[in-house]
């Protein structure tokens, strides 16, 4: 089954500083229909502005991944961590027992960044950060594998059985994922336009969750870039 959800329908907040679009439950936004997929529990596109950023606050519990598509994020933690991350550079911060942490932009312009919650699959972890990058270039035309649970030097390590992907495509391009029976897709379209087994057209900011279809195609229909998230 494939459901498609355009951007429209996704919740939109705007605070001055902060502008958020929100797939799932979230904040003050609550749909008792619409809490997770999956471990999944949220996905937001958040723009922050300059000199502006959530305040120290605490965690516990969840795997948190920044992916950082424009602009500056700095994070610091009470575990001592502290780190600035741009376009290329992933953030993943397990919150296990509980810590505290700030996330800000240093910067003078826009932050864009997706932030992605993820609940463990274990609990009791000890809070842990790591900051990773990866080779912008290596996102054109395949599935390059940004944050899972067999993790690298240049993949971000989640207490999850879960792999995210970014790709880029050019227009025309086409690539196909395959999956074992029994598990679940959730793709995003952050840039372009895209078609998905030539039924479904997904556009800028819409996302599509997928279950039951192990085999998936992904065609081009304009330069684009996505997100796809391989979830238990």
């Amino acid at each position: 089954m494939i459901a498609i959800y355009p951007a429209s329908s996704r919740h939109a907040g705007d605070k001055g500083w902060l502008k958020s679009q929100l797939s799932f439950s979230f904040g003050d936004y609550y749909d008792e229909n619409n809490t997770s997929f999956g471990p999944l529990r949220v996905f937001n596109n958040d723009i922050i502005q300059g000199g502006f950023g959530f305040g120290a606050h605490p965690h516990r519990e969840m795997e948190i991944v920044s992916i950082v598509l424009q602009g500056e994020l700095k994070h610091e933690d009470s575990t001592g961590e502290s780190a600035v991350t741009t376009w290329g550079g992933v953030q993943r911060m397990t919150a296990g027992t509980g810590l505290v942490h700030s996330e800000v932009n240093p910067g003078d312009e826009d932050c864009h960044l997706l932030q992605i919650w993820v609940s463990p699959n274990e609990s009791k972890l000890p809070p842990s950060y790591e900051t990773t990058t990866y080779d912008t270039n290596a996102l054109k035309g395949r599935l390059l594998p940004i944050a899972s649970h067999q993790a690298s030097e240049r993949v971000a390590f989640i207490h999850q059985d879960l792999t995210m992907y970014l790709s880029e495509l050019e227009e025309g391009q086409t690539i196909h994922f395959e999956q074992p029976e029994g598990r679940r897709i959730y793709l995003f379209v952050i840039e372009g336009r895209v078609a998905i087994d030539e039924g479904h057209e997904l556009g800028w900011r819409d996302t599509a969750r997928i279950v039951d279809h192990p085999s998936l195609t992904i065609h081009a229909r304009e330069k684009c870039l996505f997100l796809l998230i391989d979830l238990p």
